[in-house]
């Protein structure tokens, strides 16, 4: 049973709530977490690292001397990879990097995420995420207040409009709602702080 308080807009610790098991009370796998990120960073590769091959390079594809008679070795086009100016053999070409994971591995995986968070201890639950105007300042002073720097930050289905404003220039911190909660974004950051909204919405997708 994972129990945590939830922590006040002043950052003092309120009341407590109890955590799913089957989503935060997992025994975290480093296998599986790292498959996940494999598969995210794969899919973000562009993958647009190319080279001409011989078919591509702009010279005449006539051959270059008659085969017989001359002494030397036979030879087609000059475009051949052994020569100067000639196409890359087996270069790399345009391709997508992204590979399958199943749909049931992909949500083992984000539970793991979790559970890791949870026991380390990595996890703020708030009442809500929201600032009164959309500054930069604001948002600094908001965080501080709650206790973190360096943080991924979890809302129901929609983000404030304000702290979406105030968030773009915090390099430290990533906002995001609900739907946009993943793997990668879990681990990279120390803290992952979770608002009621966006614990609702994760316990229903899990049920």
């Amino acid at each position: 049973m994972v129990e945590i308080a939830i922590t006040n807009s002043d950052g003092k610790a309120g009341e407590k709530i109890t955590l799913s098991d089957d989503i935060f009370g997992l025994e975290p796998r480093t296998d599986i977490l790292h498959r996940m990120v494999r598969w995210q960073l794969a899919k973000r590769q562009v993958g647009s690292h190319s080279t001409l091959g011989r078919s591509d390079i702009a010279r005449t594809g006539k051959k270059m001397y008659k085969q017989k008679g001359t002494g030397r070795a036979r030879h087609a086009q000059a475009s051949a990879p052994q020569f100067r100016g000639g196409g890359r053999a087996f270069g790399p070409v345009i391709r997508s990097h992204a590979h399958d994971l199943p749909k049931k591995f992909r949500a083992l995986g984000l539970k793991h995420a979790l559970s890791a968070k949870a026991r380390d201890q990595q996890i703020v639950v708030v009442d809500a995420f929201a600032l009164a105007e959309g500054k930069t300042k604001a948002f600094k002073q908001h965080i501080e207040t709650l206790g973190f720097s360096n943080a991924l930050v979890i809302d129901g289905a929609e983000v404030d409009a304000n702290v979406k404003l105030a968030a773009r220039a915090v390099h430290t911190v990533d906002v995001l709602p609900v739907q946009g909660i993943n793997v990668y974004d879990i681990l990279r950051r120390d803290v992952l702080v979770l608002t009621k909204a966006a614990l609702d919405a994760l316990e229903a997708r899990f049920k």
